[in-house]
């Protein structure tokens, strides 16, 4: 049998990107980890204090119509 070394996959050859797309790239996968790492907190509070109460949070019309206002005035991005 040969090595493990020998039967990896060699990586493709990559493009460097130019300056602009690097910081869209660069500010995508931070705006990326922060939603994460909101929804990482929320399902640490569930599992320590349980779910919220029906009370205490808001009607879905009113989380998607919020939602919607904030998508309509970001900034366009390249994914």
């Amino acid at each position: 049998m040969s090595d493990d070394a020998s039967q990896r996959a060699t990586a493709p050859a990559r493009q460097p990107l130019d300056e602009h797309a690097a910081a869209s790239a660069l500010a995508y996968a931070a705006a990326e980890r922060a939603k994460t790492d909101v929804l990482a907190s929320v399902l640490e509070d569930i599992a320590a204090n349980g779910y919220p109460s029906p009370e205490s949070g808001i009607a879905w019309e009113t989380a998607r119509d919020n939602h919607l206002a904030r998508l309509a005035g970001e900034q366009p991005r390249v994914a």
